[in-house]
């Protein structure tokens, strides 16, 4: 979905390379980006049936078919950034990406990208609950997600990435929740100027492989593509945090205001969401909070 020199998209293309060369060139790929071959559940469906043999697929969109994934869609359920890094790069992180292989999806979960820190993005400052009162939100389409809003005192939206800049102009939406480099990329800053640090959803996205083409591959292909998804794990993340401070400061320029909020307000309004969809996850979710 995302656009070229996206860190996802750069990072994937460094593993490509990668790949096709310590493979002698008999593994090659051509990357598509920018959401030419439609929307991501378009592109899921694909991957699925082997038209399209990998992605980068974001929790949303898994939730509804592994749902173990969606432990790491629960609002709040991370404490920062750092401590979803380290639960990823853990044995969770790893046993997420095998429920992912082991589920009837049709894809092998290879690896994580960091999606960074999704913070609510509006039309008029939201500095406390009060303030988000009654505004409509887009969110991924996920119940979860939505819900979550909802708690949070807002009216929760779902429509596609590619919907909600003129969403915005029109004012069929008040806002959206996302990170900085989306909301530049997508030019949502042009519609929206106030950037309230929530901090509520911290979402890993895995790179998944078609099952059909991994089956196809031999046992020494198979490690080669396991060895560097790996390593695009750790290049992505150091892109992502170049990019995620290059975007704050071009949204600055931009005229974009960062509001600091008090997160324990909306920590506390979350809470049914996270006991109504948490409760499966339960000891999972328990192991989470324990990684320091």
């Amino acid at each position: 979905m995302h656009p070229a020199g996206y860190p996802t998209v750069v990072a994937q293309e460094n593993m490509d390379k990668k790949i096709e060369d310590a493979t002698n060139g008999e593994l090659t790929f051509r990357m598509f980006s920018g959401g030419v071959l439609g929307s991501e559940k378009e592109v899921v469906e694909q991957v699925q049936v082997g038209a399209v043999q990998m992605t980068r697929v974001s929790l949303g969109t898994l939730g509804p078919v592994v749902p173990d994934v969606n432990a790491f869609n629960m609002p709040f359920v991370f404490r920062d950034h750092e401590h979803m890094r380290k639960v990823i790069d853990g044995e969770i992180g790893q046993e997420i990406l095998d429920k992912i292989t082991n589920s009837e999806f049709n894809m092998v979960g290879l690896a994580w990208m960091d999606g960074g820190v999704r913070n609510l993005y509006t039309k008029e400052p939201v500095r406390n609950l009060e303030d988000l009162k009654g505004m409509k939100i887009r969110v991924m389409g996920n119940p979860l997600f939505i819900d979550t809003l909802n708690a949070m005192g807002a009216q929760g939206v779902a429509m596609n990435t590619g919907e909600i800049f003129s969403a915005l102009q029109t004012g069929v939406v008040d806002g959206a929740e996302n990170n900085p480099p989306t909301m530049l990329e997508h030019n949502h800053f042009r519609a929206a100027k106030n950037y309230s640090l929530t901090g509520h959803l911290i979402l890993p996205e895995p790179i998944v492989i078609s099952k059909a083409t991994w089956n196809k591959l031999t046992p020494e292909q198979q490690e080669i593509v396991k060895k560097y998804a790996k390593e695009a794990q750790m290049e992505e993340r150091r892109l992502w945090d170049e990019k995620t401070a290059s975007s704050e400061a071009k949204l600055k320029e931009e005229g974009v205001t960062f509001i600091e909020v008090d997160k324990k307000p909306f920590y506390d309004a979350t809470a049914p969401v996270r006991e109504k969809y948490g409760a499966p996850y339960a000891e999972l979710i328990k192991r989470i909070e324990a990684v320091q």
